[in-house]
């Protein structure tokens, strides 16, 4: 049996929105990954759940079990408060993030997942290296356009250049 996956996420935008990023810390025994990219323009929320979506759409064996550290309220209530699943059964209606909220529950269904809120900037290591690793992805020139963002903002691309 694989052992447990630990995650740390972070995400955040320069402006909110502005130029963001995430970026999360992958351990299982002697195994380390780190994920990170930058997008154009997005908001810190999205950042957040992008973080937690990309890392565990990178786990390789489904049923996996994994405890997951955010300083993001956001994702952590939404998720273990329940909330995520009366606003799916909303059709996510008037939530924001949506196309986020729907690609993360297809990815959170495949694993066992517990999240853990950590205060940010609390000299937390894995919290401490997503947020750096988040922050240095937006600083770099080769960001992405966040389409959902763009999408539900009817942005166009002389807004983005």
């Amino acid at each position: 049996m694989p052992s447990k996956i630990i995650i740390y996420t972070d995400g955040g935008a320069s402006g909110n929105p502005g130029p963001g990023g995430y970026g999360a810390v992958l351990m299982s025994g002697n195994h380390r990954k780190e994920l990170s990219q930058g997008y154009q323009l997005t908001t810190n929320n999205r950042m957040e759940l992008l973080a937690v979506i990309v890392a565990l759409e990178a786990l390789k064996i489904a049923g996996s079990e994994v405890e997951i550290y955010t300083d993001s309220k956001y994702v952590a209530d939404a998720v273990e408060k329940g909330w995520v699943f009366g606003w799916e059964k909303k059709s996510f209606k008037d939530k924001k993030n949506p196309d986020l909220w729907k690609r993360f529950l297809k990815c959170y269904r495949s694993h066992k997942v517990k999240f853990h809120w950590v205060k940010g900037h609390a000299n937390i290591p894995g919290n401490e290296r997503a947020d750096f690793l988040a922050v240095q992805a937006y600083k770099q020139s080769n960001l992405l356009i966040d389409q959902g963002y763009v999408d539900s903002q009817n942005c166009t691309e002389s807004n983005l250049l």
